[in-house]
């Protein structure tokens, strides 16, 4: 399944009827929502029932489509159905128990309630609402795929305008082109990554270089009075800033998780908990400005599709153990380099880093009489690749 995006250009009645559409599937959303809740131990497909029966209660309702309504409802499912699987589990802490939406921003179409023209480039909506033809806006063209390939359409509101975004049921694969390559990957706030080469990659901290621009546009919100045209006008540049800083650092986030995977066939990085590492407040807004989780999620896509061995190992002790002896040399956060009485003297990440290749190399089945890169370039190309193609096939197995 892929996902192309493009922005809908139309009137500005056209876009106050979609915010109408996209009301509509909240109150779909809630509406499920509450009827579980109120009715304890209803089947979860008695829930799509609903979605007819509030048709005919509410007359703006059932001008939605009702694939669109189903939609809907499915998202109220999904979270109810992620809570019963954490509450079976027993996961620790609090379980997800599902939330009234105040603000959603967008509504999803499956297969109907919508019409592509011929030449691709124009979005019609045919439902109740009638929100009318948009044009398409985007680099991508959609006539590399057949009308039946499209399974759902999703229409999403942002600062800087409305957006459809076409899910396409075709799998993307690409040809591989063998390296020979072996790599261990360590995050960090310093270095954006420091690999088991001692290769770093700059740190771009978009976050932090637009916050002077953001507090700028923030005082100007606050200075607005309550209710004005004016403020709402200060409210949508704030969003336009953020969502810039946001698309900046999804780009950053792609093109270099796609440049690690296409030049190595074995990528191993740390399955960190960054939910549980934000809870330091003063390294809050340094890591979530890092999107680790964002640029782990890139390296597993493009990991499928260029047939790549990608794996994520427990990050205990990597930075600790010695990475040639395997002595623990205890550090704080504020040591930068390992030292160990073996002799061993470098950089704390890049320590770090060849930690991580190691137990991704054992995870994998592949044994070394040495820990470290250096053994694993002694190898070659060929004898590399067919190790982890035999590793990749015992766990497919």
């Amino acid at each position: 399944m892929i996902t192309l995006e493009f922005k809908l250009k139309g009137k500005a009645q056209q876009y106050r009827v979609i915010d109408e559409m996209i009301r509509t599937a909240q109150f779909v959303r809630n509406k499920t929502l509450r009827y579980w809740t109120e009715n304890q131990g209803v089947k979860l497909v008695d829930l799509y029932k609903q979605c007819a029966i509030m048709a005919k209660e509410f007359e703006w309702a059932g001008k939605l489509n009702s694939m669109a309504r189903q939609a809907s409802a499915e998202r109220a499912i999904f979270a109810i159905q992620r809570f019963l699987a954490n509450c079976k589990a027993k996961k620790p802490g609090k379980k997800g128990y599902p939330q009234f939406k105040k603000h959603t921003r967008s509504v999803e179409y499956k297969t109907s309630g919508w019409l592509l023209s011929t030449d691709k480039k124009c979005l019609t909506f045919k439902d109740g609402f009638a929100a009318g033809k948009f044009k398409l806006i985007g680099n991508r063209d959609l006539h590399f795929y057949a009308p039946d390939e499209i399974k759902r359409i999703r229409v999403v509101r942002r600062a800087d305008g409305y957006y459809a975004q076409f899910c396409i049921n075709v799998e993307r694969k690409e040809e591989p082109i063998l390296t020979g390559i072996a790599i261990g990957i360590d995050v960090g706030l310093n270095h954006f990554y420091t690999d088991s080469d001692g290769e770093t990659v700059a740190n771009p901290r978009y976050l932090r270089k637009s916050e002077k621009a953001l507090k700028r546009l923030q005082k100007r919100i606050s200075r607005k009075k309550k209710g004005s045209s004016n403020r709402r006008k200060a409210i949508n540049k704030l969003g336009r800033k953020h969502l810039k800083v946001s698309r900046q650092r999804k780009d950053f986030a792609i093109k270099t998780a796609l440049c690690v995977v296409k030049s190595r066939d074995f990528v191993v990085y740390e399955d960190l908990q960054v939910r549980n590492m934000v809870k330091n407040h003063k390294l809050a807004k340094s890591i979530s400005d890092a999107a680790w989780s964002q640029f782990a999620q890139w390296l597993e896509y493009f990991g499928k599709v260029y047939n790549r061995t990608v794996i994520a190992v427990a990050p205990q002790y990597t930075s600790q153990d010695c990475s040639t002896c395997g002595n623990t040399v205890k550090k704080t956060l504020s040591t930068r380099t390992h030292i160990c009485d073996c002799g061993a003297v470098l950089d704390r990440d890049h320590n770090a880093a060849k930690n991580i290749l190691a137990k991704g190399l054992k995870q994998a089945g592949i044994n070394l009489n040495t820990v470290g890169h250096t053994e694993i370039n002694a190898w070659g190309q060929t004898d590399l690749y067919s190790l982890v193609a035999t590793s990749t096939s015992k766990s497919t197995d």
